[in-house]
């Protein structure tokens, strides 16, 4: 099997944010049991989406970013710190690397924004995945959402 071409971009239109909560829905409220109402929030008005897509335009997988004010409470008050979140793949996409690329995406956003790292909140089984990008985890396990996290930074 060949692997599945796609590419990645800032998602700049209301469709391409309907993708990306779409994609979000799959993975966090149905597959993972995340309330709903807890996985869409105001921050969404205000971040960097990223969206994955294969060459027909099927949505494979998204993520955002945060940064200034918006970020601040999960960066601990520095405003050189974006907040990486909401990095979900679809099941039919996972291994493809779109988890990879997204997160690049991600982080090349920040640079753009003059940042001097990136955090985020992995859930614990994904630690390994941040790990080999070079993020390192600091701090104790938290839940969030009833799912277990480690909160991790990677500088730029």
């Amino acid at each position: 099997m060949s692997p599945t071409p796609y590419a990645v971009r800032v998602a700049e239109d209301p469709a391409d944010r309907e993708s990306c909560f779409a994609v979000r829905k799959e993975v966090f409220v149905v597959e993972q049991g995340v309330a709903q109402e807890i996985e869409y929030d105001d921050y969404d008005a205000v971040a960097t989406h990223v969206l994955a897509v294969c060459e027909d335009g099927t949505p494979l997988g998204t993520g955002r970013l945060l940064y200034g004010e918006a970020a601040a409470a999960k960066t601990g008050g520095d405003l050189s710190v974006g907040s990486l979140g909401r990095l979900a793949v679809s099941k039919e996409a996972r291994g493809l690397g779109v988890g990879v690329a997204l997160v690049r995406a991600i982080e090349d956003a920040a640079r753009a924004r003059g940042l001097a790292a990136v955090d985020l909140h992995a859930q614990t089984h994904a630690l390994g995945f941040y790990e080999r990008l070079g993020y390192e985890a600091y701090g104790p396990e938290f839940p969030d959402a009833g799912i277990p996290h480690r909160a991790m930074r990677r500088a730029l």
